[in-house]
């Protein structure tokens, strides 16, 4: 990416952050705020060994840098200090940083801590913004004044709409994700291959550690399909049926989150299931072209929710998986059973970003992570799904509804486990940037 560009959005980016902290930090009368990137956590109280840094996401939001125990102090009117001390261990050295034009914006000082003596000449009333309040209390910070709920609440909404610099990151994330998503593919459509060797090949495509990813990338192949979050992964290597793969990458903090599903084609007679599944991804990658073709400033996110389940509903009933009318298999809940989760959520610096999960969904929508009403500038994900889990099916198959349900055709399509096709979206003012589509167009297919 060009580094010139992005310095430039940078630029603007914290001109934006500024006059957002200002005006969160009045609204929740505070004069000055410090925003920590965290303290490494230990991985056992059995033993001396920590997990690589997941920096605070309001950090990141300041600086690219995943080092710990690193301020940003910003008080209104005077220009933001990071605070970036020099590691001294001789046991482990930090990577450099992967851009440094952010020195030349903040008043940087290669200090141990935040001199609060002179912040406090300054500011009456400090909060602070992290999860180590031990770390608070050393500095003085009080109790209530750790990640206070108003101005948390201010700050998640300012990380709503996205910026001209966070947009261009996860423009690039979408770009790195892809290529591992294609080296899988590549793979899996040469032979036989172990989960884990998947997995690797996408680490190894997008140059990413396990730790630097935005979360542990989901390879699932055949029945494992059908688990949603699916990271135990198998070790041996087998000619699956399908694959879906869920991964994403980093950018400067900036996620993406890609899934896309392959079948392999169906060879010979007696294929009739395999040629209904590959039928079922086509359709699935139909459906969430339409879906990602009717959001639309104005709309509230839950409608496109329910939009997706009266198409998934149509779907089920032409594949034979559903009999009786679309209607009905919608109207009774059918659609539940093979859809159970949301059809997205927003994106950016975390991969369930905050901001857009402020209201409630209905009770039928439990985990529906987006119910804000759709506006220019939002970053988030349209990833219908289509499984077939053994608890849920069962529940339903015990239930009068259940009778809508062709089990037979369940049972000779279970072993392919799911599907589930996911691009990550900028609202426009009319229509949609599709960052997925820009740099990987084909969301499921026969490979």
């Amino acid at each position: 990416m060009d580094t010139e560009a992005l310095s430039l959005l940078y630029q603007d980016h914290i001109r934006r952050v500024e006059l957002r902290y200002a005006s969160a930090l009045a609204a929740a009368g505070y004069d000055a705020v410090i925003v920590h990137s965290g303290t490494p956590k230990k991985r056992t109280e059995f033993d001396d060994q920590f997990f690589p840094l997941r920096p605070t996401p309001e950090f990141h939001l300041w600086a690219p840098l995943t080092e710990p125990d690193c301020f940003v102090v910003f008080h209104a009117g005077t220009k933001p200090m990071l605070v970036w001390p020099e590691c001294k261990s001789f046991w482990e050295r930090p990577a450099a940083p992967d851009a440094t034009y952010f020195m030349a914006r903040l008043d940087v000082r290669r200090i141990d801590e935040p001199d609060m003596p002179e912040l406090a000449s300054r500011a009456k009333r400090i909060a602070w913004i992290g999860e180590d309040s031990a770390r608070a209390a050393k500095l003085g910070v009080a109790a209530g004044d750790v990640n206070p709920t108003k101005l948390v609440a201010e700050l998640d909404r300012g990380r709503i709409l996205k910026t001209p610099y966070e947009i261009a990151c996860l423009a690039e994330a979408n770009r790195i994700a892809a290529l591992g998503h294609e080296a899988v593919r590549r793979a899996f459509e040469g032979g036989a291959h172990s989960e884990l060797e998947l997995h690797l090949a996408f680490l190894g495509a997008t140059k990413q550690d396990d730790q630097e990813t935005p979360y542990k990338n989901i390879v699932a192949l055949g029945r494992n399909g059908a688990v949603l979050h699916h990271v135990s992964y198998g070790r041996d290597a087998t000619r699956a049926e399908s694959i879906l793969l869920d991964a994403g990458a980093c950018y400067l903090g900036y996620c993406s989150d890609i899934t896309r599903t392959w079948a392999r084609p169906v060879v010979g007679t007696g294929s009739s299931a395999g040629s209904t599944f590959s039928a079922l991804v086509l359709a699935m990658e139909a459906m969430q072209k339409r879906l990602v073709a009717k959001v639309a400033v104005g709309t509230p996110y839950e409608e496109l929710h329910d939009e997706s389940h009266r198409q998934m509903s149509a779907i089920l009933v032409e594949s034979g998986l559903a009999k009786g009318t679309a209607e009905e298999v919608d109207r009774t809940g059918v659609s539940r059973a093979f859809y159970p989760h949301g059809l997205g959520h927003s994106l950016g610096l975390v991969t369930h970003d905050v901001g857009c999960a402020s209201l409630r969904p209905r009770a039928d929508n439990p985990f529906l992570r987006n119910t804000s009403t759709v506006a220019e500038g939002q970053v988030f994900t349209i990833e219908p799904g289509l499984y077939f889990i053994d608890g849920l099916l069962a529940e339903l198959r015990s239930k009068p509804e259940g009778k809508l349900v062709d089990w037979n055709v369940v049972e000779a399509l279970a072993h392919f486990g799911g599907i589930r096709i996911e691009d990550d979206l900028l609202v426009l003012e009319n229509g949609v940037r599709n960052f997925t589509r820009e740099v990987l167009p084909i969301g499921g297919a026969t490979v």
